[in-house]
């Protein structure tokens, strides 16, 4: 009995160990070995050069000028041509809302994108405004368009991005919903194999930084490409192209926005929010990271750069991977940008109930009024 007690506090005084510092008190701050402790410090003594301080209209367009050429040159910058795009429609399908066409077009030399079109299905006497839709991690673009697990369509808009893409053209706007790069059928074979759900981030993230580029500026040129293509349709009113997604596809959808200013309105949900208090500070995928963005600007200082075009975000109450007063936090600063151009009135900020998920309850709403 003894030594089966004995056997026991061992065995509680080995779970108990949490580390080598365990002997040695108050001896050793615990903050100084805490590399996020350390990196949010930092973050309080980055230079942020070009962060917006503009106090009226012109200066603040000399200092959109500045940071959008500072932006796209962190991304890793674009081809300086743009090869034929050589679209193709694989597919044709009418539902009761909307019709869908299966695309597919070249990005790059070598590189294909793969995306759904949706019209309306209820004529209008001009063509619709026309929205890049961009999901976030997860099945991919499936998981916009209404495509279930087993490739069949379905009705209940599950999921957490609830089917935006159809929201859209139920509201009589078309939309372009494009697989990003790392998701869906544009995977490698190897995480292909793991499942619908298993991104190719990893490693094509981490290539983009090791050729000095970004999968962030890989796909904002993806969307850009989108749109040279939309442009050639006779269907839908490019002139009037909006771009929206939720959480990485928040990602592409800021970046996209602040770079293209043929994005005549943005809604990004679940995902404007502070570097600091997001990817800096939480385990985040590779591919949210800019190398030395912090040094120039914070997010809400990108998103300026989208003024003075309407801007819509939408936020989660109990979202814990963009913190909420994070987005409150950034969300009042990109104001600051608005009030300068006097476009205040061009912003919206929904936070709802919920965690990381698309609402839409507002955003779809001020799409379609800015559009």
């Amino acid at each position: 009995m003894a030594a089966l007690a004995a056997r026991a506090a061992a065995s509680a005084q080995t779970t108990a160990y949490t580390g080598p510092l365990d002997n040695f008190g108050g001896k050793v701050n615990a903050d100084s070995l805490d590399p996020v402790a350390w990196t949010r410090k930092r973050w309080e003594s980055m230079p942020r050069r070009l962060r917006f301080q503009a106090a009226n209209k012109r200066d603040a367009e000399a200092w959109q000028k500045k940071l959008r050429t500072k932006v796209v040159e962190l991304l890793g910058g674009f081809p300086s041509e743009r090869p034929p795009i050589n679209a193709a429609i694989l597919e044709t399908r009418s539902f009761p809302a909307y019709q869908r066409e299966t695309v597919i077009f070249e990005s790059r030399p070598g590189l294909t994108v793969f995306g759904y079109l949706l019209l309306p299905a209820k004529p209008a006497s001009t063509p619709p405004p026309v929205v890049l839709c961009i999901p976030g991690h997860g099945r991919g673009v499936d998981d916009v368009v209404g495509v279930a697990q087993d490739g069949t369509p379905r009705t209940d808009k599950s999921g957490y991005m609830h089917d935006f893409a159809i929201q859209l053209a139920e509201q009589g706007m078309a939309a372009f919903a494009i697989e990003p790069l790392g998701f869906g059928c544009r995977r490698d074979p190897v995480n292909r194999k793991r499942g619908l759900g298993q991104s190719s981030c990893q490693p094509s993230a981490g290539a983009a930084l090791l050729f000095g580029e970004t999968m962030i500026g890989w796909r904002v040129y993806d969307s850009m490409r989108a749109l040279d293509w939309l442009e050639t349709r006779k269907d839908v009113d490019a002139k009037r192209a909006g771009c929206m997604g939720i959480s990485g596809g928040g990602t592409a959808t800021l970046f996209t926005a602040a770079v293209d200013t043929r994005i005549k309105a943005a809604l990004i949900s679940g995902y404007l929010n502070s570097f600091r208090d997001s990817i800096l500070s939480l385990s985040h995928c590779i591919d949210n990271y800019v190398p030395g963005i912090l040094q120039w600007a914070e997010m809400w200082d990108v998103a300026g750069l989208i003024a003075p075009r309407p801007l819509a975000a939408e936020s989660g109450e109990k979202d814990n991977i963009f913190p909420v007063a994070a987005a409150r936090e950034s969300f009042g600063n990109v104001k600051k940008v608005y009030q300068v151009f006097g476009a205040e009135d061009k912003t919206l900020h929904h936070v709802f109930n919920d965690g990381h998920v698309f609402n839409g309850e507002q955003g779809i709403p001020f799409l379609a009024k800015h559009l």
